[in-house]
């Protein structure tokens, strides 16, 4: 196996809970297979006619938390001298995120970036599936309050979500004697232009919302979330409770429909959610979920993940 250099954009890390973080599992799995791990924050990023630099930290991890890194060295270096840059940073899905895609852009194709940047600006979480709508729950993308009334008048009971949110924040449950709809909207309204994502609620969620995790277009492993009491959102990031689950035949039939678009568009690394029958999300930008699956069934998705892109990397080597 040869062995890569590798830089990983993402959030501060001495700021991350590495018992569920996504990034530093997979962080891990590169350094147990004797790659060199690099990070740096989108803010070192930048750009001159040398190429595109970034002040890099070479470090080295423990699965301890607490004491999870040391940095051996820092510098600031040209990111086409790297093998493989994982975009690893949450969003939001902001401008500054959006010239971070443009600037990764530029770096050579013998520079694997994952997931490739340009589809990424082109599908953050709640775009990309809008190319699958017989797949989604009935689902209205506006800022029209007229729109948007029409809609809950149908439906009745419905959810509101920020369009280029994450982690839940901002989700709201409006059953039909809510009367907060229009106070929502002027909120919504007084932060931001950007359109909202409005869809029928469905109680399946009481259930769980299924993570499902693929890999160059295949689905790798799933957890199920469940959501708290008296909580409408069942992300881990606002107190669901992830447990094991299976995939349905209705899970394998979404993941194959959409695994070729997903490999086309050079998304190696995504995590969907589905709802009861409907698929309510594709996530690009920085997916998680994969500790937990390793948890419950022993999938090793980070090694299935280096496996893949080590063997690119062996292509374009030659």
């Amino acid at each position: 196996m040869t062995q890569l250099k590798i830089a990983i954009q993402m959030d501060p890390i001495e700021s991350i809970s590495i018992e569920g973080d996504t990034t530093f599992r997979l962080a891990l799995e590169a350094q147990r297979r004797n790659h060199l791990v690099h990070i740096y924050e989108p803010k070192d990023l930048s750009w001159s006619k040398e190429g595109i630099r970034a002040k890099v930290q070479s470090v080295k991890l423990k699965d301890k938390v607490g004491d999870h890194f040391t940095v051996d060295k820092t510098a600031s270096s040209l990111l086409e001298e790297f093998d493989v840059v994982l975009m690893r940073q949450d969003p939001p899905f902001d401008m500054a995120y959006i010239t971070a895609t443009h600037l990764l852009e530029h770096l050579p194709k013998t520079t694997q970036v994952i997931n490739n940047p340009g589809e990424v600006r082109n599908a953050p979480e709640k775009i990309l599936v809008m190319n699958f709508p017989d797949l989604m729950p009935p689902t209205l993308i506006s800022s029209n309050k007229e729109q948007i009334s029409r809609f809950r008048d149908e439906h009745r009971d419905i959810v509101i979500k920020p369009l280029y949110g994450n982690g839940g924040a901002g989700v709201f449950r409006l059953q039909p004697n809510d009367q907060n709809l229009n106070s929502l909207l002027e909120m919504f309204g007084s932060m931001s232009k950007e359109p909202l994502m409005i869809q029928k609620f469905l109680p399946e969620v009481r259930n769980g919302d299924k993570r499902i995790i693929m890999v160059d277009g295949k689905a790798i492993g799933a957890i199920k979330r469940i959501p708290a009491e008296n909580e409408a959102r069942a992300n881990m990031h606002v107190g669901g409770t992830a447990v094991s689950c299976k995939l349905t035949k209705r899970d394998h039939f979404i993941c194959r429909r959409i695994g070729p678009t997903l490999k086309e568009k050079g998304l190696l690394f995504v995590g969907i959610d589905v709802i009861g029958d409907y698929l309510t999300e594709i996530n690009v930008t920085s997916p998680t979920g994969i500790r937990e699956i390793e948890t419950f069934s022993k999938t090793n998705i980070a090694k299935i993940t280096w496996e893949l892109i080590e063997n690119k990397a062996n292509t374009l080597n030659k």
